[in-house]
């Protein structure tokens, strides 16, 4: 017996037993029966075995085409439903998204998307994974990573979101009003945030650039913002905090600005996907939501 029979007229095959005729399988095949016939033939030929009993009025299978029917039936079924799910990836909005973002950045800034944009789409599910630190994206199957001061990745489209800056910040009660340059911060206590070290700061009057590095008197280092700015807040130390973050605590009075002059340049916040036309209809109506609030 030949190994090399087709896959594609085995499952003629099954549809002309499941359907009980060689015409109601071309319908549904969308084949012309006198394609059909010489598959089928070329079927049995391949496999030296006969698969069909045909007469005038009916088709009937063999022992050994009952044999094949029975094993090959279930796997174009499975196939079958293997492909209908496959395309509904395209067609509904449902399904699982994998997506990576730095840990303050996903805590503070996205979390809100996150959870809203599951609100609207009930039958997608998100998988976030918080890391500050630059992961393998490919090796770790993620459909779309959030991005600070980071390399895009080959192949990767990549869309510029919005701008963030760094500010100096401190517990409202503290006394910096004479401070006038970093690096008058020496003297001070001070919490860093690991992957926000050295504070890159610049004058905004002036276009004058400092890059601090706060080695002195480093009462806190931890690898999470919440808790950077949870120690400022105690009066634990002076430190250096997105915007995002920084701004409505200073508006409430629960932070205090200092060098209101100085801050860190604009940097890049992106979020990266692999491909603009073949993907999922879950990956392309969550980055066509958070364009629409991120941009």
């Amino acid at each position: 017996m030949k190994s090399n029979y087709s896959l594609d007229d085995l499952r003629c095959f099954c549809a002309i037993v499941k359907l009980g005729s060689f015409k109601k399988a071309s319908e549904s095949l969308d084949m012309p029966l006198s394609t059909l016939s010489p598959r089928i033939r070329q079927l049995e030929k391949d496999l030296q075995l006969r698969l069909l009993n045909r007469d005038a009025h009916r088709v009937t299978l063999t022992h050994t085409g009952e044999q094949y029917y029975n094993r090959y039936c279930t796997l174009f079924d499975e196939l079958n439903c293997i492909a209908l799910d496959l395309s509904e990836d395209k067609e509904q909005p449902k399904g699982k998204i994998k997506i990576s973002a730095p840990i303050y950045l996903g805590k503070h800034l996205l979390s809100a998307i996150f959870c809203d944009f599951l609100l609207q789409h009930p039958e997608i599910q998100l998988d976030l994974r918080f890391s500050n630190d630059l992961i393998d994206i490919e090796e770790q199957g993620i459909d779309i990573a959030f991005r600070i001061r980071n390399p895009g990745i080959d192949d990767w489209v990549v869309r510029q979101l919005k701008l963030t800056r760094n500010l100096l910040c401190c517990h409202p009660s503290q006394l910096i009003e004479h401070i006038t340059h970093p690096e008058q911060l020496e003297g001070y206590s001070k919490i860093t945030c690991v992957g926000l070290v050295p504070w890159q700061l610049e004058n905004q009057l002036t276009g004058e650039k400092c890059d601090y590095q706060p080695n002195n008197l480093v009462r806190l280092e931890v690898d999470e913002i919440q808790m950077v700015t949870y120690a400022v807040k105690t009066g634990l130390g002076i430190s250096y905090i997105p915007d995002y973050i920084a701004l409505p605590m200073i508006e409430q009075g629960a932070l205090k600005r200092i060098l209101p002059d100085w801050q860190s340049e604009e940097q890049a916040f992106s979020m990266h996907y692999r491909d603009r036309k073949n993907m999922p209809l879950r990956v392309r109506l969550f980055i066509e939501y958070a364009l629409q609030h991120l941009t």
